[in-house]
């Protein structure tokens, strides 16, 4: 069945290929991404898909389903992109070798007796669309769900970190700088504190929590005492419960800054928080070996297990339903992701590859182990065991 599989990936290749390129040539931000969702459901609907969109009252999710098998195999298409520096992230290498990967699958879904669903998952890079989905109960027929991210190495069990979006604002009062400055109240200044404290904290954190922000506002003009300004800060840690602990440190940092100046401050989330990714296992193996059958060498569990990527709301999916986010390289000459050079990179011939590959290896993977009649049984009895909970709670 495989080779089925890969012969649907190898005749479709030029017009996966074309999806990723038409993709990156139109960055869209959260939850903004049209374009991206019609390109990307273009060929699912010419193939029989059954399309539904939106979902989970988000403008630009969906859902395209093929087959009705037992067991339904998840694969998540991501295409937002970064402000200014566009697909960076190489999420339209993710949404073209998704698509693929179902596309492979969908020859075989009978044979297999799985159905085969492409989740379009809006805004990965802020604002958390996998959390919003899955809440609502959009990945709940799903028994594993499945995707590959862009990187500048192949890493089968890629790591994450949990993470919290914040916003925090400052509000003071505001007066002339230089006839009345005794009757204003400095917001700039109390996000310099904040950051001082911040910067200050850094020696004393955990190993793998992090804190990384800008300064989104912070005064109009020199002679006028700024009485509003605004931090967007990441707060991250390789737990939720470690995060929960950096939480609460650095919300110290940021009451200091409103303390010392007289001024007010609110912290507000821009997004679910991420949990940290947890792949599973059995996942992990078969794509280890079916990676491997592409000629690629990923990087060995040991070295892998110390390299952080960043965060994903693909970990809160794992931490419910069985899934791998496994890294599949592309030649960046030395760029690594968030950097312009690495966007360029992204609609290269090393991409290209990338996009085949990935399909090819996401399909193998499935159809590996919904063969094997012990997993079949195990990923069946999770989704039951998880169905029942949840109606329970309800």
């Amino acid at each position: 069945m495989t080779a089925r599989s890969d012969a649907v990936v190898a005749a479709v290749a030029d017009e996966l290929i074309g999806l990723s390129h038409a993709i990156h040539a139109e960055p869209e931000l959260a939850f903004g991404e049209t374009r991206s969702v019609a390109k990307t459901l273009a060929p699912l609907r010419a193939r029989g898909f059954v399309v539904e969109t939106p979902v989970a009252e988000l403008p630009t999710a969906f859902t395209a389903t093929y087959g009705s098998g037992e067991l339904v195999v998840g694969l998540c298409a991501e295409y937002d992109a970064l402000p200014e520096i566009g697909h960076a992230c190489g999420h339209n290498i993710i949404a073209a070798a998704a698509v693929g990967a179902a596309l492979g699958l969908a020859e075989v879904a009978d044979a297999c007796g799985i159905t085969v669903t492409v989740y379009g998952t809006p805004a990965e890079e802020s604002g958390g669309g996998k959390v919003l989905m899955l809440e609502r109960g959009v990945f709940d027929p799903a028994a594993l769900v499945m995707m590959v991210h862009p990187g500048p190495l192949d890493i089968v069990g890629a790591r994450s970190l949990a993470l919290a979006d914040i916003s925090v604002t400052y509000r003071g009062r505001e007066a002339h700088a230089s006839a009345a400055p005794e009757h204003g109240r400095n917001a700039g200044d109390a996000a310099t504190i904040a950051q001082v404290a911040l910067g200050l904290l850094r020696q004393h954190l955990r190993p793998g929590q992090q804190l990384h922000g800008i300064v989104a506002s912070g005064g109009v003009a020199p002679n006028i005492v700024p009485g509003h300004a605004e931090l967007l800060y990441y707060l991250r840690a390789g737990d939720s419960a470690a995060l929960d602990d950096l939480m609460q440190r650095a919300s110290a940092c940021f009451e200091a800054g409103a303390l010392a100046t007289g001024c007010t401050h609110e912290i507000r989330p821009l997004a679910p928080p991420y949990t940290e990714l947890t792949p599973d296992p059995a996942l992990l193996f078969a794509y280890r070996e079916q990676i491997l059958g592409t000629g690629r060498v990923p990087l060995a569990e040991a070295i892998a297990a110390t390299r952080p990527l960043g965060s994903t709301d693909m970990g809160n999916v794992t931490n419910v339903i069985p899934g791998i986010h496994p890294v599949i390289g592309i030649d960046a000459g030395g760029a690594v992701t968030h950097q312009p050079e690495f966007a360029a990179a992204c609609v290269t011939a090393s991409a290209d590859l990338a996009v085949l590959d990935g399909a090819a290896a996401l399909a193998r993977t499935a159809i590996q182990v919904v063969g094997d009649q012990l997993h079949r049984d195990r990923l069946s009895e999770h989704r039951i065991r998880r169905t029942s909970r949840q109606e329970e709670r309800r």
